[in-house]
C-alpha cells in the first residue's frame, strides 16, 4: 500500500513542482507574488523585519571573523536570506536591476582609481608627499593626526571617494614605509569624512531638506556646534591610534653604516633622503602571504606570524628575505624614487589636468563617471604616447579596480535582495511603530539615535525618504518642527560612511588593502561614540528638541 501510494503521489508532486517551474520561468516576477503571499500578511512583516535584521548580522559576523571575503558574503548571504524569503526565480531581476542603479557608480570608481593611479605613477603626488613628510617627521602619532587632517579637508568637497583617493594616494606611502598599519589609516579617514558628511551640499543633508520641504542651511548652520565636537573627538581618536601606533613600533632607526655592510649596492635613494634615514617601513599587522623584506632601499616586511621588536634594531641582524611588493592595493605606485613611470617635465601639465578634472566634479556639469573617463584617456594620451605603455599602465592598475568594482558590483546582491524582497520597508515600518506613543515628545532624540544602525543597514534614500518624512508626521503632533527632525536624521552620518552599501568605503579599504571587517572592528564604535556625542551637543544647544 505504502509503495502504490507513493508511486501514485510522486507523479503529482512532480506536475505540481514542474508547473511552477513554467510559471516561473516564463515570467519570474509573475510567480513571486504566490511564493511570498505569505510574507504579505502581518505575521510575513514580523518574518522580513527578522530576516532583514539577520541578514544584515550575518554578513557582519562573516567578514569581522574572517570567514569570508566582504565579495563573497555580499554575494552568497543576501541570495540564501532572499530564497527564505520566498523571492524564487524572481530573485535574479531584483539583483540585475539594482546592478544597473550601480554600474554608474562602479564605473565612476575605476576610472577614478585609475585616473589618480597615472597621477601618482608620473609623480604629481611626489611634492605632497615631500612636504607632509618633512612637517610631520617620522613620528607616528603625527602622520596619523596629519591623515585625519588631510581627509577633513578633502572632505570638504562632500564626495568620499575622491577624499579617500586622494588620502590614500599622499599617505598610504608613508604607513607603508614607517611600518604603520593601514587600518588606522582607514579608520582615521572613514571617521573625518563620514563626521563632515552633514555639510549642507552633501548628500544626507540634502536628502533630508528634500524629504520634508526644508531649507539645508536651515538643518546645517544650528548642528555647527555638533559637527565643531564631533571633529575634535575624531581628531582626538586619530591623535590616541598614533599614540597606539608609536608605542607598537618605538623608534625604527638602525645606522647607515650598518645598512651599508648588510647591502653594500644600497643607494641614497629618495626616501632616505627624505625621513633622513633608513627606517624599518612594513610589517604591520602581520596579514597572511606578507613576506620579510630588506631591500636595497632599507625596506622591510615581516613573515605571517613575526614581529620585529620595539626600539633601535641593528640592520645586520636582519635576514634578506624575498621581497613582495604587492601585499596591498597600491603596492603599484608606491613612489620610488627611480620608477620609470616619472614624467617631472610633464608635472604642470597634469596639474592642470587634475584641477580641470576636480572644478568639473565641483561644478556637476556632466556625469562624475564621464569626466574621469575623459580625464582618464587624456592623462594616458599625454603621459604614455606608445600604445605599449598605454596598456602596461592600465594593467598596473587592474588590481585596485578589480578589488573595488566587484565589490561594488556584489553590494548590488545585497541592495536588490533588500529593497526586491520587501525587507527594507518591513524593517522601516517596524521601525516606526516601535516607538510606543508615550514617547512621542521624545521622537527628535528616538531620530538621532535611531539613524545610527538604520542608515548603516540601509541607503540613504531609503532611510531619508522612507522612513524620515513617517517619523516627522508623527513628530508634527507633538509640536516637534520637521527641520528639527532633519537635524536628527543626520546624526548617524559618521556611522553610515562605514556602511558596505556605501561604494566610496568599499574603495577606500580596497585601495588600502585592508580587510572591511578588521576596518569596522577598529571604526564602528569610535564612529557610535562621535555620533552619539554630535547628538548630546545637537540636545544642549537646542538644535534637536528634547521633550
Amino acid at each position: 500500500m505504502q509503495e502504490s501510494a507513493i508511486r501514485v503521489a510522486a507523479p503529482s508532486v512532480c506536475l505540481s513542482f514542474t508547473s511552477i517551474v513554467i510559471r516561473l520561468g516564463s515570467d519570474p516576477r509573475a510567480g513571486l507574488p504566490d511564493l511570498a503571499a505569505p510574507l504579505n500578511k502581518d505575521k510575513g512583516v514580523d518574518v522580513l523585519v527578522v530576516l532583514g535584521f539577520t541578514m544584515i548580522l550575518t554578513f557582519m559576523v562573516l567578514i569581522m571573523t574572517r570567514r569570508l571575503t566582504p565579495m563573497v558574503a555580499l554575494i552568497l548571504v543576501p541570495t540564501i536570506f532572499g530564497l527564505f524569503a520566498g523571492a524564487g526565480l524572481g530573485l535574479g531581476d531584483m539583483i540585475i536591476e539594482s546592478i544597473g542603479d550601480l554600474a554608474p557608480t562602479a564605473a565612476l570608481l575605476m576610472f577614478a582609481i585609475m585616473f589618480f593611479g597615472i597621477m601618482i605613477d608620473v609623480g604629481l603626488f611626489d611634492p605632497l608627499i615631500r612636504s607632509i613628510t618633512r612637517f610631520l617627521g617620522n613620528d607616528p602619532a603625527k602622520v596619523v593626526l596629519g591623515t585625519a587632517i588631510l581627509a577633513g579637508a578633502v572632505s570638504l568637497d562632500g564626495d568620499g571617494s575622491t577624499t579617500f583617493i586622494i588620502t590614500t594616494s599622499a599617505m598610504l606611502p608613508i604607513y607603508l614605509r614607517l611600518g604603520m598599519s593601514p587600518v588606522v589609516l582607514t579608520c582615521v579617514a572613514g571617521l573625518m569624512n563620514g563626521t563632515l558628511n552633514i555639510v549642507p551640499w552633501g548628500g544626507p543633508t540634502v536628502r533630508a531638506a528634500s524629504a520634508l520641504g526644508v531649507s539645508p542651511t536651515d538643518i546645517f548652520v544650528p548642528m555647527l556646534p555638533s559637527l565643531a565636537t564631533g571633529l575634535i573627538i575624531a581628531l582626538a581618536f586619530a591623535w590616541f591610534l598614533g599614540l597606539a601606533e608609536r608605542k607598537r613600533i618605538g623608534s625604527l632607526e638602525y645606522s647607515p653604516a650598518a645598512l651599508a655592510d648588510a647591502t653594500p649596492t644600497a643607494s641614497p635613494g629618495f626616501w632616505r633622503g627624505l625621513f633622513g634615514g633608513n627606517r624599518v617601513v612594513r610589517g604591520t599587522d602581520v596579514r597572511p602571504g606578507a613576506a620579510a623584506t630588506l631591500s636595497t632601499t632599507g625596506i622591510v616586511t615581516v613573515r605571517p606570524g613575526q614581529r620585529l621588536p620595539a626600539g633601535p634594531i641593528a640592520l645586520a641582524e636582519q635576514k634578506l628575505l624575498e621581497v613582495d611588493d604587492h601585499d596591498t592595493m597600491m603596492a603599484d605606485t608606491m613612489l620610488s624614487a627611480d620608477r620609470p613611470t616619472l614624467r617631472p617635465k610633464l608635472i604642470w601639465v597634469n596639474f592642470g589636468l587634475t584641477v580641470a578634472v576636480m572644478v568639473l566634479l565641483v561644478l556637476d556639469v556632466m556625469p562624475l563617471a564621464y569626466i574621469f573617463m575623459v580625464g582618464t584617456g587624456v592623462a594616458l594620451m599625454v603621459n604614455f604616447p606608445k600604445l605599449r605603455s598605454q596598456a602596461d599602465e592600465i594593467v598596473a592598475h587592474a588590481p585596485s579596480i578589480v578589488g573595488v568594482v566587484s565589490m561594488v558590483l556584489a553590494a548590488g546582491v545585497l541592495v536588490g535582495v533588500l529593497n526586491g524582497t520587501g525587507m527594507v520597508t518591513a524593517m522601516a515600518d517596524w521601525v516606526v511603530n516601535v516607538v510606543p506613543a508615550s514617547m512621542g515628545e521624545y521622537l527628535a532624540v528616538i531620530t538621532g539615535v535611531l539613524s545610527i544602525p538604520m542608515t548603516f543597514f540601509m541607503s540613504n534614500d531609503a532611510f531619508y525618504f522612507g522612513i524620515l518624512p513617517v517619523l516627522a508626521e508623527s513628530a508634527a503632533t507633538y509640536g516637534i518642527d520637521p527641520v528639527e527632525m532633519a537635524r536628527a536624521s543626520i546624526i548617524g552620518q559618521p556611522v553610515h560612511l562605514q556602511s558596505p552599501l556605501v561604494p566610496a568605503i568599499l574603495l577606500l579599504v580596497s585601495l588600502a588593502g585592508v580587510n572591511l571587517g578588521d576596518h569596522h572592528k577598529k571604526v564602528l564604535w569610535r564612529a557610535c561614540v562621535v555620533s552619539l556625542v554630535m547628538l548630546l551637543v545637537g540636545v544642549l544647544v537646542g538644535a534637536v528638541p528634547f521633550g
